[in-house]
């Protein structure tokens, strides 16, 4: 259900369960997500499967649902020939997706909409190292257009995730001012420093008394890096905390595997909640049944084996349909289309044009170019190559494939 309080409220209250990693449910339904868009290209391709993910992680017990606008990009949308009107609408599509899932519980469920960093538009691994030579004028021009775009759908938070370096936290948080939303701001660390090899002291100290900001902390990382960020996050930014590691597993860019054991224990959440956390879940490779048992850790609902409707033995025992009560199709109610309560063109209550409340012009108020306040152009700052210095290849530095040594849907955990 649609939340009656405020996220930050809530926190004030106590902790709330995070879902687990988006791309790692999407490939145990059978999603390819090869390409640069990763799990964004489903939001034009096959939102019935975003919609299905997220329901699995409400069934869990995940109180707050990130969305899949994590590499949903204007730019990164114009590679592939959507234009900017329609980009807007299918950032706005990841917040409305999740916010259908958050209706299937009777709980309060909150939407944190997804902001990465500049480097997962550029696909090829730089959002793990920061440092993309651009100024944080320059970042923040990148970073505004989209928040302002997602700000419009109505999320609870913006969930500013993965930062791999502090000038691109400046550049988001300056990004993010008068949109109107709260926004909780997460680092990617290794090594108790920034992935850009920063001191997190002085990552945390960027946000205090940073009213916008509801909770600071870190994602995407190793449970032991989280597990040593947690308490230095609450003492430095006096703020709620925000942690949701990976499983812990290390990605062998030579094997094309993942190698390793998996370290995510939901067990260690009571210690991160003393230290300080009240957001807490995982992210790549930490799948619904680790969040079940962290759910039934911090009390968010039930014994693991409810949170999915059967006995645990169920969840994990039997094909992927199987596990969320049923064949794939009869999970969610009946085919993807059906999903969202009819045909694909009326998963939103109507034809495609009207899947947003009205004509394409009316989704926002207006027409397209008046939506986010002038022309196309105008809106978005530019022309695309512009918007980063030069031409759209020279923008984005080389092809996927290279980026990681494998495909990046290996490179993400699926």
């Amino acid at each position: 259900m649609r939340p009656v309080r405020t996220l930050a409220a809530a926190l004030d209250e106590g902790a709330l369960v995070l879902d687990g990693g988006l791309s790692n449910q999407l490939t145990a339904q059978g999603c390819d997500l090869s390409g640069e868009l990763w799990s964004a290209r489903l939001l034009a391709d096959d939102p019935g499967q975003i919609l299905a993910a997220h329901t699995a992680y409400v069934r869990a017990g995940a109180r707050v649902l990130i969305t899949a606008g994590y590499q949903a990009t204007f730019e990164g949308f114009a590679r592939r020939g959507i234009g900017p009107r329609r980009a807007a609408e299918l950032l706005a599509r990841s917040v409305e997706l999740a916010r259908a899932a958050a209706g299937t519980s009777p709980a309060e469920i909150w939407v944190a909409a997804s902001v990465g960093p500049y480097g997962a538009m550029l696909a090829d691994g730089s959002e793990y190292r920061g440092r993309y030579g651009l100024s944080t004028a320059e970042l923040e021009r990148f970073h505004r257009p989209r928040i302002e775009a997602l700000a419009a759908a109505g999320p609870d938070v913006l969930a500013l995730e993965t930062v791999p370096d502090v000038d691109e936290a400046e550049a988001l948080l300056r990004a993010a001012e008068g949109c109107g939303v709260p926004v909780w701001l997460s680092y990617s660390v290794a090594g108790g420093r920034t992935r850009a090899g920063q001191p997190l002291t002085a990552a945390f100290e960027l946000v205090a008394g940073h009213e916008q900001v509801i909770a600071v902390g870190v994602n995407c990382c190793t449970p032991e890096d989280a597990e040593r960020a947690v308490g230095l996050a609450a003492a430095v930014a006096g703020k709620p905390v925000v942690v949701y590691p990976n499983s812990g597993e290390r990605w062998d860019p030579a094997a094309g595997a993942w190698r390793g054991p998996a370290a995510f224990d939901p067990g260690r959440a009571e210690r991160w909640r003393r230290a300080g956390a009240r957001l807490i879940g995982g992210c790549c490779r930490v799948g619904p049944g680790a969040i079940a048992e962290l759910a039934a850790s911090i009390g968010s609902q039930g014994a693991r084996g409810e949170a999915y409707g059967g006995r645990s033995g169920e969840v994990h025992g039997g094909s992927s349909g199987e596990a969320y009560g049923g064949r794939s199709g009869e999970a969610y109610g009946g085919s993807p289309g059906e999903a969202y309560g009819g045909r694909s063109g009326e998963a939103y209550g109507g034809s495609s044009g009207q899947a947003h409340g009205g004509r394409s012009g009316e989704a926002y108020g207006g027409s397209p170019g008046e939506a986010y306040g002038g022309s196309p152009g105008e809106a978005y700052g530019g022309w695309s190559g512009e918007a980063y210095g030069g031409s759209s290849g020279q923008a984005h530095g080389g092809r996927s494939g290279e980026a990681y040594g494998g495909s990046p849907g290996e490179a993400y955990g699926g």
